[in-house]
């Protein structure tokens, strides 16, 4: 009798074992690479900003082609189509409804087009709640492994190309992969906040969380965003006070932070406000860079009842070809009030859902998210359609399950 088939005989039960594990490892990183995908179709190609000879029509058909395959890849993992119900899902389908329900009645391509990408995307997303609420935390590990791939990009595009990624206003952007600087400070300021979080709860060790920590942080002052920066702090503190009485990591790091804050406003007060108006004046830091100017644009569209309620459909957020930079008022030009209601909703959701969650670290993880991309969502285009921040969003729900 051949060996194999000894061992089968004898010990059945630890080669079932054995295969159970190899079929894990395979549909984990399926759902790995498909996050990926996902995570790729979320990063706007800028065009005229890469060291590579890429093609703006090139560059956008990659990311766009990652969606599809990404669908594809989780059919071969959730063949049978099975779904975790669930309420957070269940609020951002109702944006694909509003947007389904807007984009029959405008008829514009670029409309349908988006429509149809979000459809796609959040089928994704349903598609991957089997693996929510595991003790492994899946999705939240492949979602920040691959936010660290972006920033290695971002970090070596400044190494071998200095002068050109600093070449918008002295802020870092993307340049293997084009991304704006406020691209770039958001995953920095992400990446830089899970793995804080993470080291709290004695997930990381010392080493490996300094060294994504220096990283993150370095390229978030390179891009000089300030909504990340803020974020980034609040995020931070509120998901080390979850931890606060349970934790002496916690503590010892909260006051060892107060100090080098205090140190930091007595000696550096004037270096540290001159660096955050970033060269502004007073008018411009009050107006945002200019952002309330073009917020005032949106509230001041005309629009009958309908768009009122249900907003134009989906669209590059803009209006008169200026960038709104609002979730909130891009979230009424595209949907109306019902799609503003349904953000709200989102966020309350998970806020409340935190209140009802166990203490630990998947709790603190979430509460770093949903604080960052509350505050983010302010000034910056995030969750209402498919975007970074969405995915944000989702891997905070599936902490909570």
């Amino acid at each position: 009798m051949s060996s194999p088939v000894s061992v089968l005989l004898r010990y059945p039960g630890a080669v079932a074992r054995d295969m159970s594990a190899a079929r894990d490892r395979a549909i984990r990183r399926r759902i790995n690479i498909a996050w990926g995908l996902l995570y790729f179709n979320t990063m706007t190609f800028v065009a005229g900003t890469s060291v590579l000879p890429l093609p703006s029509r090139v560059g956008k058909g990659f990311a766009q082609a990652a969606l599809p395959l990404a669908l594809l890849l989780l059919l071969t993992v959730n063949p049978k189509i099975k779904i975790r119900p669930n309420v957070f899902l269940c609020l951002v389908s109702l944006l694909v409804v509003d947007a389904v329900f807007t984009g029959i009645q405008v008829h514009r391509p670029g409309t349908l087009f988006r429509t149809v990408r979000l459809t796609e995307f959040v089928l994704a997303l349903w598609l991957l709640t089997p693996w929510w609420g595991r003790r492994d935390m899946l999705l939240f590990k492949c979602h920040l492994r691959w936010t660290y791939v972006a920033l290695g990009s971002v970090f070596l595009g400044f190494v071998i190309a200095p002068g050109h990624a600093l070449a918008f206003d002295g802020r870092l952007q993307g340049v293997i992969w084009p991304m704006v600087a406020t691209q770039v400070a958001q995953y920095a300021a992400v990446a830089a906040g899970l793995t804080v979080v993470l080291w709290f709860a004695r997930h990381l060790s010392g080493r490996v969380a300094l060294a994504g920590i220096a990283m993150s942080v370095f390229i978030l002052l390179m891009a000089h965003t300030r909504t990340a920066l803020i974020a980034l702090v609040a995020g931070i503190v509120v998901s080390g006070l979850s931890l606060f009485t349970s934790n002496a990591r916690v503590r010892k790091a909260f006051a060892a932070g107060l100090v080098v804050v205090s140190a930091a406003v007595m000696t550096a007060a004037g270096f540290l406000t001159t660096w955050l108006a970033r060269g502004e004046n007073t008018q411009g830091i009050a107006t945002l860079t200019g952002r309330t100017n073009f917020w005032a644009l949106v509230l001041d569209y005309p629009r009958n009842r309908f768009q009122e309620l249900f907003g134009f459909g989906l669209s590059n957020a803009s209006v008169n070809g200026l960038p709104i930079d609002s979730n909130w008022l891009a979230s009424y030009m595209q949907e109306g009030l019902f799609g503003v209601a349904v953000c709200a909703v989102i966020l309350a959701f998970l806020f409340v859902a935190m209140l009802f969650h166990s203490r630990g670290v998947t709790r603190a993880l979430a509460l770093f998210i949903v604080a960052y991309v509350l505050l983010a969502s302010f000034t910056e285009d995030a969750f209402t359609d498919v975007s970074t921040y969405m995915l944000h969003l989702t891997v905070a729900a599936s902490l909570l399950a």
